[in-house]
């Protein structure tokens, strides 16, 4: 379970670095270059969107590669990536890989509570 946590921990990160170099992207072109009437505009928190851009694959990576040592918090957090992402840019068609593989990435390395090593968390 830690593997499997480990991967999709990794593979959801990569994933959300594209949605967070989409996200940040885009409230940069508005701020530049300006809202094109009917087609964009900035969205509501900026500052939400690019926290979220930099943190959701950082925290997702981090809690991908920690999952195998230190499997509770890899797990905590990889699920604070989900729902940073979940909040940030809700469902879609682009975001539901990302929030899925790190969600369930979280939930087997909180559930690896006895690893094949005699260290448990819980």
């Amino acid at each position: 379970m830690r593997n499997a946590a480990l991967v999709l921990g990794i593979i959801g990160g990569v994933f959300a670095m594209f949605v967070g170099f989409f996200g940040y992207g885009y409230t940069e072109a508005i701020e530049r270059f300006g809202e094109i009437d009917g087609l964009a505009h900035q969205v509501d928190n900026v500052d939400l969107i690019r926290i979220a851009s930099f943190l959701s694959p950082v925290l997702a990576i981090a809690g991908g590669a920690m999952a195998s040592a230190r499997a509770l918090w890899g797990g905590m957090l990889m699920l604070i990536s989900a729902g940073l992402m979940y909040y940030a840019f809700g469902f879609s068609v682009f975001t539901m890989f990302p929030i899925g593989f790190t969600l369930l990435g979280g939930l087997l390395a909180v559930a690896a509570g006895k690893p094949d090593e005699p260290k448990a968390h819980f």
